[in-house]
């Protein structure tokens, strides 16, 4: 079988939430990792053991249990922006592999749940703790998957053309980079100034909880 068509097969198994809880770039670049490099199958929590059966059967490998060092399988979850303590900073939609976060530059920022993979990525960045995952409440189907694959290639063709550099983590936060032209310019001062009220903001509001 051809390499390409190999790619797209195993492509077409993984759950497409694009979380690189893999240890690779998305669910494509993890595709190539195990056509090509042999890469273990069973490194996909959102696609868990019924994942690795898929890709066990497709690859003629032995099946194996979930790789714990990559997280844990999980109901769909979705996230949630506590919008009344957004600062705008757009961190979280630099981070949304999917395009599923709108907002600019010192706005709300607010989640497109529908086309939101669970991925996670966006929690870590924001500098106010405002961003949580709670439960979608559904499950993840084949028709969704097909959905953020598509919304990721457009994300990724959409940065190269915009900034000419490869796609990936690195290109992945040049996202919006016009929005946040404008806090990028300003002297070190003025922007450590507005994430330090920030977080103070933040931490006046998890004393009160």
């Amino acid at each position: 079988m051809p390499s390409s068509l190999l790619i797209d097969r195993i492509d077409a198994v993984l759950p497409q939430t694009q979380c690189t809880k893999c240890g690779y770039d998305g669910c494509r670049p993890y595709a190539r990792a195990m056509a090509l490099e042999d890469a273990p199958i069973n490194r996909c929590p959102p696609g868990g053991q019924p994942g690795i059966q898929a890709l066990a059967k497709l690859l003629g490998r032995p099946e194996s249990g979930l790789d714990s060092s990559c997280g844990e399988h999980r109901p769909l979850q979705v996230a949630v922006i506590d919008e009344a303590h957004c600062i705008g900073c757009t961190l979280c939609i630099q981070a949304c592999p999917v395009d599923a976060i709108v907002g600019a530059n010192k706005l709300m920022h607010t989640v497109l749940a529908a086309d939101c993979t669970g991925c996670d990525l966006c929690v870590a960045p924001c500098p106010v703790d405002c961003i949580v995952m709670v439960d979608a409440g559904r499950e993840w189907t084949s028709q969704d998957a097909d959905t953020a694959r598509m919304r990721y290639e457009q994300r990724q063709r959409r940065l190269q053309a915009q900034h000419s550099e490869l796609s990936g983590l690195a290109a992945r936060t040049l996202a919006n980079k016009a929005p946040v032209a404008a806090l990028a310019n300003t002297d070190s001062t003025t922007r450590q100034a507005v994430i330090a009220q920030a977080l103070e903001r933040a931490r006046a509001r998890r004393q009160k909880t």
